[in-house]
């Protein structure tokens, strides 16, 4: 007889499915794919086998993020989710969450492995990167000199900032020798110093292509080299490790060519600009400079008429004393007086008035005065020996030589017939 109650085959399925789900975590696993189906609902269900053994898979339609129609039959993958069960046929398989090429998903597990590594001992933190410098003279790149990134950063620069001159450090930037050569063509930059700022990088490319800049020791001759560094590597959606550890980011050559120069239209707006600012400033600064000299004058002129009012009451004092004196020749002494202090006060409020240009009068005709072409139109005649040296010692002539005589209008020609001593 039985001892216990049976249980239905759903119920056992159900247990089955719960005891697999709370044992086993989700996990990765790696196969080649077989029986693949693709229904009208989005879903896709498959195999997963190796040389030993197979396992069903089903990836639903909610889960798939990528491109899930580039699977096929053949191919061999590494996918992610839980162990279950369907429950209606007792079919143990695998919920995929997540696939990738298996190729392609052990370099990501190596890429994340080295980039939480380099994480850890500092080397993407923002405090140790260098800021690029605003106008560089001299742009290094570290590429293939045949590839589309060279002439694509040639390109940019030559239409953003044509005064640059740019280097290219050589590198093969695909294969196994590819990290060597990058970390070579850095030092060699390096030891040069005779750029400001370099590119690192390269086009566009699968996660296989561009491997060489998952390179640790690449990485670390990134981090500790002198010049700052933008890595350029692939296109915007393409991350390596070498854009973590470099000074900046840029998301395609072009994009870092961009980067480290300015632009040379924005630049010459800058510049008018500033020109602009500084016309106002000089207009300012003249406008500040005439109305000072406006108030000084008019201090001077308050001051000048201060000092007449002070004059007129000492004259007026005096002339209360010289009437309280009255004697008729102290007044007429002091009316004359009087007189003349007007006239001097008058002068020098003329000449204080008019001073500079009478002086620059008196400067332009001394300066006539002087001009040996003044003193030729006084009648005077300028004697010049045949080599047309000014002459003034008879001794250095002799009869029959000719000399010139400059008046202040032409010139006469003659010929010495005596020389008289002093």
């Amino acid at each position: 007889m039985l001892t216990e109650a049976a249980i239905s085959v759903s119920d056992l399925n159900r247990k089955a499915k719960t005891l697999l789900e709370r044992g086993i975590a989700k996990l990765w696993v790696e196969g080649e794919i077989s029986n693949m189906a693709r229904p009208a609902s989005g879903h896709v269900y498959f195999s997963l086998r190796d040389e030993k053994a197979q396992l069903r898979a089903a990836w639903f339609r909610q889960r798939q993020r990528g491109p899930a129609v580039r699977f096929k039959d053949g191919d061999k993958v590494l996918a992610f989710g839980r162990v279950s069960i369907y429950e209606a046929r007792g079919d143990y398989q695998l919920i995929v969450e997540r696939m990738e090429p298996a190729g392609e998903g052990v370099l990501k597990q190596r890429y994340e492995a080295l980039k939480r590594k380099l994480a850890a001992e500092g080397l993407f933190d923002e405090d140790r990167k260098q800021p690029l410098p605003e106008l560089p003279s001299t742009i290094g790149v570290v590429t293939s000199p045949s590839g589309a990134a060279i002439r694509d950063v040639i390109t940019v620069l030559g239409r953003r900032y044509p005064a640059a001159r740019v280097i290219v450090y050589p590198a093969a930037v695909q294969g196994d020798a590819a990290p060597a050569e990058l970390i070579d063509a850095l030092h060699a930059a390096a030891r040069r110093n005779e750029c400001d700022v370099l590119i690192v990088g390269r086009g566009g490319g699968s996660l296989e292509d561009l491997w060489a800049f998952n390179d640790e020791a690449l990485a670390r001759a990134i981090a500790d080299c002198p010049i700052p560094v933008v890595s350029a590597v692939g296109h915007e959606v393409d991350f390596t490790i070498a854009d973590f550890v470099a000074d900046v980011r840029a998301p395609t050559p072009s994009g870092a060519a961009e980067i480290v120069v300015p632009d040379q239209a924005e630049w010459l707006h800058r510049i008018n600009g500033l020109a602009a600012r500084l016309a106002q400033v000089g207009e300012r600064a003249v406008e500040d400079r005439a109305q000072r000299l406006d108030w000084t004058s008019g201090r001077m002129i308050a001051a000048l008429r201060q000092q007449l009012l002070a004059k007129r009451h000492d004259v007026q004092a005096q002339r209360a004393r010289l009437v309280q004196l009255s004697p008729a020749l102290s007044v007429q002494r002091s009316i004359a007086r009087l007189a003349a202090l007007r006239q001097r006060l008058a002068t020098g409020i003329r000449d204080t008035t008019s001073g500079r240009n009478h002086k620059l009068a008196l400067l332009g005709r001394a300066l006539h005065a002087v001009s040996p072409l003044a003193t030729l139109d006084r009648g005077y005649a300028i004697v010049l020996d045949g080599d047309g040296r000014a002459m003034t010692d008879a001794a250095t002539v002799k009869s029959g030589d000719e000399i010139r005589a400059r008046l202040s209008k032409g010139e006469l020609l003659a010929r010495v017939t005596k020389v008289v001593g002093e």
